[in-house]
């Protein structure tokens, strides 16, 4: 698969710590983000939404505006307009904070994606969120912080979680118990991994970093 990042700017509470698209990346404001990119002076390759957010239609050949009443949110129209580009890689901001409901729509905007074989990561300031589907994902050495496991869509099989303060070997998640909540990095590579289902993952810490993260197959 296509490995090229897309860069994805919302609406909701918006940090640039760590944004920095590179030359080949795909960049694109979706709705109100597209003022916290002009700060940055990043420009998009895409804008899209319906724009009430931002207050007006932006004017360009690269802008697509949206009915209010319809069924995809803004964020996964970037997500499906970044798929269509080639990407593998979300990298999502303003999507977190603000309103819960925009929140839980893209915690299943993350769903959607790894229901693609793809991986979303929103950010915000101090942590980052990611989900993980019948796969394995590895921390690097130097993460530290807490580190949440929860089960998502139903429940997760054979989840073992390694070298972290908690360990476990082929337990089961279900949704309606929070087994793995505040877990700890104690300096040692990390890994969690799911022979089958989903996994939501929340790393919470101001220095947590989506390049300390790899993804792999079982």
């Amino acid at each position: 698969m296509n490995r090229r990042r897309c860069w994805i700017c919302g609406a909701g509470d918006f940090t640039a710590r760590l944004l920095a698209p590179r030359p080949n990346d795909l960049v694109i404001a979706a709705d109100g983000g597209l003022e916290n990119l002009k700060q940055l002076r990043i420009l998009p390759q895409y804008i899209l939404g319906d724009f009430d957010s931002l207050g007006y239609r932006p004017m360009g050949g690269n802008v697509a505006a949206y009915p209010s009443e319809k069924n995809d949110t803004d964020m996964l129209l970037a997500v499906k307009c970044g798929l269509e580009n080639g990407c593998g890689t979300f990298l999502i901001y303003g999507g977190l904070g603000g309103r819960l409901s925009h929140t839980v729509a893209n915690l299943q905007v993350l769903q959607f994606l790894c229901r693609q074989g793809c991986h979303g990561i929103l950010v915000d300031g101090d942590s980052i969120v990611t989900m993980i589907c019948n796969e394995t994902i590895q921390f690097a050495e130097p993460c530290a912080g807490m580190l949440s496991v929860f089960a998502q869509g139903g429940a997760a099989e054979g989840v073992s979680i390694r070298q972290m303060k908690y360990s476990l070997e082929k337990a089961r998640f279900t949704t309606d118990y929070p087994l793995g909540v505040s877990n700890e990095f104690i300096g040692e590579e990390a890994e969690i991994s799911v022979e089958n289902g989903m996994l939501l993952l929340i790393w919470e810490h101001e220095q947590s970093n989506f390049s300390l993260i790899r993804y792999r197959s079982l």
